[in-house]
């Protein structure tokens, strides 16, 4: 189904044609000016300097021959060469019928080639507990992969784990000095090695802040730690069990935690994944001529001539031998292309990253570790802040633990629904209060444009009032409620066609909701939620200033008042799909 722009467009393209003029003048827009129009083309003042003729004169032609058009209600032109449209109730009802037909689209054609993209939105470091810095990557990359989904693509998302480095030898350095006898540290060991592990998440959790500030402060704890990282690296079979120990107890939790943000992950890979892809990456660098000694590393150039600020050479491996981050993002980037050859690979992270990932990027394509036509999208996020403009802490000043703030969020939306006495029933208020808490925090954040840095303002993200998650819910219960009276005196809510606005509000929801799929096909082309989230803000609004300006079911024409239903329901369908692309849904009840 095509988008009712494009519709638009065809027909005026038709008429500027027809009037002798190039259709590339022909384009339409949303109005700017909505209390005079709903559509408008400024084609004639960009026209009148090629055929030498007054643009009013242009716009008043065209739209004479428009306003015979079947599809618009008006057509008017306005000095100096405006054009400005209104579409016919009865041509948008018809469209809005088609809309619904297709239940669950809603009108919107997948992409006639899709590809495959990869996304890279977790980036949790294992043995740690998730924090409020995981949080947008986790909700921004989730929605991303949601959209593309729904666009048609196939999209795969991956959590890119951090499980390498100096952190698993400070850990496996700090238990063997609390339970030295473990059948691990035993090197002439040779059977299996038990299936539960020597310690649980809490315990895990401990270890490695306190092993971290020993090796701070010891030196001979931090080269006890480097050796066991070193060992681990290179196949030792105990430290290895007990990486697998870590990874498992440490990923059972962190799973735990993103499901309470509706958040999933196709592949659990981690850095330690992308190793055995290393030393055969790196020859290949330096046999193609690319990588090079300097100062002791191995490094590749990647500044360009273009570059008005200095990129720094990307450095491929230590003076000692070892391998460092960007190592490991290449080599990931090895594997993503050798098992799943995708089209784009999506990295949803911090800003502040966007040198580094530069340097990454331009490595690849130099290095030819993917193919000329492989997109690399660096898509930046900014911080959240607390009130203060700085970055969100505890009250004591400390990284606030990501299940710690969801905790908050749902007591505070828990006290808020218990205030307002409309759901009696404990069990059920929690429940409700715990999905409502989750818009809150989903929207909050979504509704930002992602680069930008936010204020995270948990009573005005909770409130019911605004720009809010709780807000769009609000209306969407509100529908809920209208369809289970309607139903209860024993109507059906599919059955009737929506049927010409009889009403400016209206009309205006109409309009709003033949707008959909050109929202969702702009923020997957610009990898943009926020317009999502903005698309039904517009939409909510207009369909609570219809709810306040109508009589709904005390309507005493019943094909009315059936139309009046068909398009409730219908908003309500297409706010539930925006936010199940934003990651969260809706209750029955508020």
């Amino acid at each position: 189904m095509e988008k009712i722009l494009d519709l638009i467009a065809r027909e005026v393209e038709a008429v500027f044609a027809g009037c002798g003029y190039d259709k590339k003048y022909a384009k339409v827009t949303l109005s700017n000016r909505p209390d005079l129009c709903e559509y408008q083309c400024n084609g004639a003042l960009a026209a009148a300097k090629e055929y030498k003729k007054a643009p009013f004169l242009i716009a008043e032609e065209t739209a004479a021959k428009l306003a015979e058009n079947k599809m618009f209600s008006a057509a008017e032109a306005v000095k100096p060469g405006f054009l400005n449209l209104k579409l016919k109730e009865s041509y948008l009802a018809g469209y809005l019928n088609e809309m619904k037909k297709d239940a669950g689209r809603f009108g919107f054609e997948a992409v006639r080639q899709p590809k495959k993209i990869m996304i890279d939105y977790g980036g949790p470091n294992v043995a740690k507990p998730l924090h409020i810095g995981h949080l947008r990557s986790a909700i921004i990359g989730e929605s991303i992969k949601r959209i593309g989904r729904f666009v048609g693509h196939e999209v795969i998302g991956d959590v890119h784990l951090g499980d390498w480095g100096l952190q698993m030898g400070l850990i496996v350095t700090e238990l063997f000095h609390r339970k030295p006898d473990l059948v691990y540290f035993d090197q002439d060991f040779t059977g299996e090695y038990p299936e539960e592990p020597p310690f649980t998440i809490s315990e895990l959790e401990e270890i490695y802040p306190t092993a971290s500030a020993k090796s701070k402060e010891d030196e001979a704890y931090k080269e006890a730690a480097m050796q066991a990282t070193f060992e681990m690296q290179n196949g030792r079979r105990g430290y290895r069990a007990l990486l697998s120990h870590i990874l498992n107890v440490s990923v059972t939790d962190l799973k735990r935690n993103y499901a309470d943000l509706n958040v999933t992950f196709d592949l659990w890979k981690g850095e330690s994944d992308a190793q055995p892809y290393i030393p055969d990456m790196v020859q290949k660098m330096k046999d193609d001529g690319y990588a090079y000694i300097s100062e002791g590393a191995l490094v590749v150039d990647v500044k360009e001539e273009t570059d008005t600020k200095e990129v720094p050479p990307c450095m491929i491996l230590k003076s000692d031998g070892a391998s460092l981050y960007n190592t490991t993002d290449l080599a990931t980037i090895v594997w993503r292309m050798k098992d799943y050859h995708p089209d784009e690979i999506i990295y949803v992270v911090d800003k502040r990253q966007e040198l580094y990932f530069t340097q990454v990027f331009r490595c690849a394509r130099k290095t030819r570790l993917v193919e000329e036509d492989t997109k690399l999208t660096f898509h930046g996020f900014g911080t959240m802040n607390g009130k203060d403009g700085k970055p969100f802490k505890t009250r004591d000043g400390g990284v606030m633990r990501l299940e710690r703030l969801v905790s908050e969020i749902n007591e505070e939306m828990y006290q808020k629904i218990a205030e307002n006495q409309s759901l009696t029933e404990e069990k059920e208020a929690r429940e409700t209060a715990k999905t409502v808490a989750l818009s809150a925090i989903k929207y909050g954040d979504l509704s930002n444009q992602a680069s930008k840095d936010y204020i995270f303002d948990m009573e005005r993200f909770t409130s019911f009032e605004g720009n809010t998650g709780p807000y769009i819910l609000y209306t969407i219960v509100r529908i809920k409620s209208i369809l289970t009276k309607y139903r209860a005196m024993g109507k059906n809510t599919a059955d009737a066609e929506i049927l010409p606005a009889r009403s400016e509000s209206e009309k205006a929801l109409m309009l709003e909701i033949s707008r959909f799929q050109a929202a969702v096909e702009n923020a997957f082309a610009e990898t943009a939620p926020h317009k999502i989230c903005a698309y039904i803000y517009d939409l909510a609004n207009a369909l609570n200033h219809f709810y306040h300006g109508t009589k709904i079911l005390t309507e005493e024409d019943e094909n009315v008042r059936a139309g009046y239903i068909s398009l409730l329901a219908l908003t309500k369908d297409i706010l539930e799909k925006c936010i199940d692309l934003l990651g969260f849904s809706a209750p029955e009840r508020m």
